[in-house]
């Protein structure tokens, strides 16, 4: 059950994160996925530090989309990596 519980969670997290993005604006990411995210972790007895990591594996990926030279966007994109990585970084500080 917390295997599962995890996966949606990482889903949701990477949903809202999104949605961050696209708003330029954290507290969707904040209101409807983070807040309380920690207290269900320490209630099911999921280390909160292992979902972080998963979180950081979730932003390394992200990062190395944005930066793929093969990609469709052109040009410095340096603004946008800090942007979604400030937003994987509080999905990870959320949960530890």
């Amino acid at each position: 059950f917390r295997l599962a519980a995890c996966l949606r969670d990482m889903e949701i997290i990477l949903r809202y994160v999104t949605y961050a993005m696209i708003a330029g604006d954290s507290s969707v990411l904040d209101d409807r996925c983070l807040n309380g995210l920690r207290e269900t972790y320490q209630a099911l007895g999921t280390p909160g530090s292992s979902v972080a990591v998963g979180v950081g594996k979730m932003k390394e990926a992200a990062i190395g989309i944005v930066n793929d030279p093969s990609g469709i966007a052109r040009g410095d994109c340096s603004q946008l990596v800090s942007e979604l990585a400030g937003y994987f970084d509080r999905a990870a500080a959320a949960v530890a």
